[in-house]
């Protein structure tokens, strides 16, 4: 520091407490004038600086655990985000489905409500608020108040995560950060989805401690710092199910943190902050063959890791499945079937859905009766029959992976649309064309050696024994070989 040095020099040596005193004030100044603002007023506006490279601080939490600020997204783009400093863990973004740019022209101001604008791309997003104040919590929750009583806050629209301490309830959801993948509350159980409908995988209260009763609102979940995820119906603090973590009941300190997190492969996760490095705490599904997009459209996933192929034999294995996703619906208007010329049907043996314990099913006597069920109805994509049980299980999803089981008596029938066939299989063609016109190369080029070098020895017979010349070397090794070819022949 150079203030302090010179100043020390002009006053002397005999001055040492006042110096100290004056360098503690000179640090306290530096520190007040660099450090993040905790709150935030009516008048405040930022705007984005050029030279950030990921993350613009702007609010800080007490603790400077947690921080408000621009978050650089592909280069260009902005979100608004809550980080985890020491991590730059990212735990919540304002608008998830739309990001602003990174240019002067964004900005995020406070007049009571924080509105975060950008005319070029005409992307907004505000709070709707007539607070006095913005500040952001110790626990990671920002807050717009008014007279310390919040208005809106963040722990109310999670995005894709959820902290502990934050209660996540049946008005909520959880989404992957592609869009793809949910999780939601039911009125006594917790499940992921895929899309609006599909459930993959469900969490039934199992009441240790609590029970669920009718007529006392819905239940809700939260992350406990003691290492476990409680969904909870009343505010007694007796969870009506426990889903342990790999931290259960550990010694809670003060570096530690726990979030979960609706991860973008479908899966439900949480991790510990060990006070230097997130570590996996938890995940709701354990098998990757469980997810629900482990092997892509027709895919066939076989336990234990031995990875993924076709439920086509005939189709190679590519990443994200075996055959183009074309979209469309099988039904068409009014609900009425396309026509089987629109698709073809795929079978397979030795194979069964994933989570079958979540799909509707019906009993039928046969394989065939089974397979007649989802060729009448156009909402159905495929159908899965068990011979032993007799189970016929009804896809109405778009066909993703299923499961090798091994049994042969378990029998998939599966509709599959003619574009995604031509589009899929066209590696097939060319594969068949190369390989024929490599032979026909080689073939061709076969032909051609021999017939230059039946030429070639036309040539040298009529040179040697033809011709008039000079006397020949018999003795010399081009005219062996040439009696030896002559006595082969």
């Amino acid at each position: 520091m150079i203030l302090p040095t010179v100043m020390f020099n002009m006053l002397g040596t005999h001055q040492p407490r006042f110096m100290v005193l004056l360098f503690l004030s000179i640090q306290i100044l530096t520190l007040r004038c660099t450090s993040i603002t905790q709150e935030l007023h009516t008048g405040f506006s930022a705007t984005p600086e050029p030279s950030t490279p990921s993350f613009q601080p702007l609010l800080s939490d007490p603790t400077g655990n947690f921080s408000l600020g621009f978050l650089r997204v592909n280069g260009n783009q902005l979100a608004l985000a809550i980080l985890h400093v020491a991590s730059s863990e990212p735990f919540w973004v304002a608008n998830p489905t739309r990001a602003a740019s990174w240019f002067d022209t964004t900005r995020l101001f406070f007049n009571g409500s924080l509105v975060l604008s950008d005319p070029e791309t005409r992307v907004s997003w505000s709070t709707a608020t007539n607070g006095d104040r913005a500040v952001l919590l110790n626990t990671s929750n920002l807050q717009v108040q008014t007279k310390g009583s919040p208005l809106w806050e963040s722990f109310e629209f999670p995005t894709n995560t959820i902290v502990q301490g934050q209660n996540f309830t049946s008005k909520m959801s959880l989404l992957s950060s592609n869009g793809l993948y949910s999780l939601r509350l039911g009125n006594d159980y917790m499940g992921l989805y895929e899309g609006n409908k599909y459930l993959y995988w469900k969490r039934t209260v199992l009441e240790t401690k609590a029970e669920v009763q009718e007529g006392k609102g819905p239940i809700y979940a939260r992350v406990n710092p003691e290492g476990y995820l409680g969904m909870y119906q009343t505010n007694d603090e007796k969870p009506a199910d426990v889903q342990k973590f790999n931290s259960f009941q550990q010694a809670v300190t003060a570096a530690s943190f726990l979030f979960m997190r609706m991860e973008a492969d479908g899966n439900l996760k949480a991790y510990y902050w060990d006070g230097s490095n997130w570590l996996t705490n938890y995940q709701a599904i354990s098998e990757t063959c469980e997810l629900p997009r482990s092997c892509g459209s027709y895919g066939l996933c076989r336990p234990g890791g031995s990875g993924c192929s076709c439920l086509d034999n005939r189709t190679r294995f590519e990443a994200g499945g075996c055959f183009n996703d074309v979209g469309g619906e099988l039904c068409g208007e009014e609900g009425i079937g396309r026509s089987k010329s629109d698709y073809w049907v795929l079978r397979r043996s030795g194979v069964e859905p994933p989570h079958k314990e979540l799909l509707r099913h019906v009993t039928t006597p046969s394989l065939a009766e089974c397979e007649q069920l989802c060729e009448k109805n156009c909402s159905c994509w495929g159908a899965v029959y068990n011979n032993g049980t007799g189970f016929c299980y009804m896809l109405e999803n778009p066909i993703e992976s299923m499961l090798g089981s091994g049994d042969e008596s378990k029998v998939g029938y599966f509709k599959v649309k003619k574009g995604d066939r031509e589009k899929n299989r066209v590696w097939v063609r060319v594969g068949i064309v190369i390989t024929v016109l490599g032979m026909v190369g080689v073939i061709i080029v076969g032909m051609w050696f021999c017939v230059r070098r039946w030429k070639r020895r036309r040539v040298v017979k009529e040179e040697d024994w033809a011709s008039p010349g000079p006397y020949k070397n018999l003795g010399s090794a081009s005219f062996r070989s040439i009696e030896m070819s002559n006595s082969v022949e």
